[in-house]
């Protein structure tokens, strides 16, 4: 599975750790939410390339109850009634 996210200007607390929210669509184009606590580069890359490319993309964020995000999440009810329409 693949899924391409984008940053949102979200925080929001999962297990006592903050994490940002981010947006997604699968390949097949199902909507999601991904909740980033921790990124890591892999050693043999650039981490200060990936830093300043990732401190660029971030919009600043604004703290949110994590029920609140959910509640933008679709059922899988409306979900289906999108995908037959």
């Amino acid at each position: 599975m693949r899924i391409i996210i984008q940053a949102t200007d979200k925080l929001t607390t999962i297990d006592g750790r903050q994490a940002r929210v981010w947006t997604g669509v699968t390949e097949a184009g199902a909507k999601c939410f991904v909740f980033v606590s921790r990124i890591a580069v892999h050693h043999s890359e650039c981490q200060a390339e990936f830093e300043r490319e990732l401190g660029a993309e971030l919009p600043p964020a604004e703290q949110v109850d994590l029920a609140k995000v959910l509640k933008e999440i679709p059922s899988p009810k409306h979900a289906l009634t999108r995908a037959r329409n």
